[in-house]
This record gives C-alpha cells, structure tokens and sequence, in this order.
C-alpha cells in the first residue's frame, strides 16, 4: 500500500485510489464483483468509503496482483476469511491447472522412462 489509511469517517473515490494506487474504475469494477465491497453514496450518488471498505481494496489488491489468484479465487478467499475459516480455500483455476500440469510431467516421465528401458548399455 502507498500510505497509511488515515483515520477519517468517510473516503472519496479519488482519495482511495491515491491510497491503495488502484485507479477509480478497477474500484468501481471490484464493486460489482465482491459482494462484501459497497460503498454507501451520498444523495449525489458519490462513493463514501468506510476505513473498512480501504482495508478490503487493500486485501482484494494482495489477493488479485500478490497472490495471483483469479477473481473467483479471490471471491472464494475473501468469503472464507469472513466466515473464519481457517483452511484458505485454493482457486479452483490454479488447482486445475496443476492437475493438468502434473499430468502432462507424468507423461513426459513415462516417455523418458520407456525410452531409456528400449535402449541397451
């Protein structure tokens, strides 16, 4: 993060993209794809962040560009966090990937292991 949350009631958009240095329309996008994100607005229809609402652009931002998980990942972390679960749940897309990974690894050994037992000393 590039600074501390300063202790205030309410943070405009602007000011929470200048502290978390995520732009304005990432945030306005995260809103529609985490539930536990929502900025209450005012009656001209501007977001007021809470210092909580910072906190969760903050853990959405390590979850996302840190961690390397995928929206749904990240979705799936952040609701088992709420919940206090210990376990942190593995993004099903990484979890595929590798499963098709090793798959592929084991071939590769099973070829190179072929191989070598066709050939003689």
């Amino acid at each position: 993060m590039a600074q501390a949350i300063p202790d205030k009631l309410y943070f405009r958009i602007g000011e929470v993209a200048d502290l978390t240095d995520v732009p304005a329309y990432v945030l306005r996008y995260w809103e529609s794809e985490f539930k536990l994100l929502h900025p209450k607005k005012n009656e001209a229809g501007q977001r007021l962040y809470r210092k909580r609402d910072v906190e969760l652009v903050v853990r959405i931002k390590s979850l996302l560009y840190d961690e390397r998980l995928t929206l749904e990942g990240a979705k799936k972390r952040l609701l088992a966090e709420s919940r206090g679960e210990a376990e942190p749940i593995q993004d099903s897309t990484s979890s595929e990937a590798l499963k098709r990974m090793r798959g592929r690894l084991e071939a590769i050994r099973s070829l190179l292991t072929r191989d070598h037992r066709g050939r003689g000393p």
